[in-house]
């Protein structure tokens, strides 16, 4: 087992350091077992904790470089800020512009672009959505502890995947999301049920006015201050519905009650009456940089 391991900490969907939502990247996760991965997850007590595992260059130009994404309680097969931050470290080493990342769910590219004057954009291509069905709204009131009449009725709350799926859950008013408190036991058992892993509450009031939704998502017993994956199923279900124009890129913005404003550019396009080529992208800052030793230092 190696002693030590070289880790950045990166805060995504934004350009300003200790805003967005930070992420912890182990440089090299080669020989790390799986439990020992799930550890030092928890041991970072971030939202995500990715790992590089490094292979041959040939592998990597055909196949992208291999990334695993892991939660304090588990691995997930895609998320959104893990990939992006994942990919902007990767740049600052390689300098590559373009990137491809392994996956657990497979290959994801990550394209930047660079305006003068302006932080780098890095902006990645999710899987195709698939919708996997709307939700009563009786239903999905029961199951939140939310009164009925909370949820926007002139858009369905629908389960999206583009590799994992969320519940996109409209709310009439922004002053209810941000005071937004829910029955997190009912809602797991909710979706449990239903196929969903969580709800992505979104309101089409927003703080900024620049903004096309603002969205909170709870879970764990606490909240993200942005989800990439879930803000790309959102950007597919506007399309579907309107909210947003085939390939307009329009802002997502979240994290703002818990401090952590974060700023998610999302697209999605739509070919034969199917929504496909969602993108999500935004800034990233690199926080912190250090080892972490795991053998007793004598």
């Amino acid at each position: 087992m190696k002693d030590h391991l070289s880790v950045v900490q990166i805060d995504v969907f934004t350009a300003t350091p200790l805003e967005g939502n930070a992420l912890a990247v182990v440089l090299d996760g080669r020989g790390l077992s799986d439990d020992q991965m799930q550890s030092l997850a928890r041991e970072t007590n971030l939202s995500e904790t990715t790992f590089i595992l490094p292979r041959e260059a040939a592998i990597e130009r055909e196949h992208g470089v291999r990334v695993r994404i892991f939660t304090v309680a588990e691995e997930l097969p895609f998320a959104g800020h893990p990939t992006l931050g994942t990919a902007f470290v990767l740049r600052g080493s390689t300098g590559i512009a373009d990137l491809k990342l392994d996956l657990n769910v497979g290959s994801v590219p990550v394209r930047f672009e660079d305006a003068p004057g302006q932080p780098a954009f890095g902006e990645m291509t999710q899987v195709d959505p698939k919708f996997l069905g709307p939700h009563d709204r009786s239903a999905v009131a029961n199951a939140t502890g939310l009164p009925i009449e909370a949820f926007d009725d002139s858009l369905p709350i629908e389960t999206v995947s583009t590799g994992v799926p969320f519940t996109i859950t409209p709310i009439r008013s922004l002053a209810t999301l941000q005071n937004l408190h829910i029955d997190q036991r009912h809602a797991r058992e909710y979706l449990a049920r239903t196929g969903g892993s969580f709800f992505y509450f979104v309101c089409r009031e927003t703080a900024d006015p620049g903004a096309r939704l603002h969205a909170r998502m709870l879970f764990y017993g606490g909240e993200d201050p942005a989800t990439g994956s879930a803000a790309g199923c959102a950007a597919a279900w506007m399309v579907a519905h309107g909210v947003a124009q085939p390939d307009e890129r329009v802002l997502i913005e979240q994290g703002i009650e818990m401090k952590r404003p974060s700023r998610i550019l999302v697209r999605a396009s739509k070919t034969d009456n199917r929504v496909v080529n969602v993108r999500m992208g935004g800034n990233a800052i690199e926080v912190m940089r250090g080892e972490i030793f795991l053998r007793p230092r004598s």
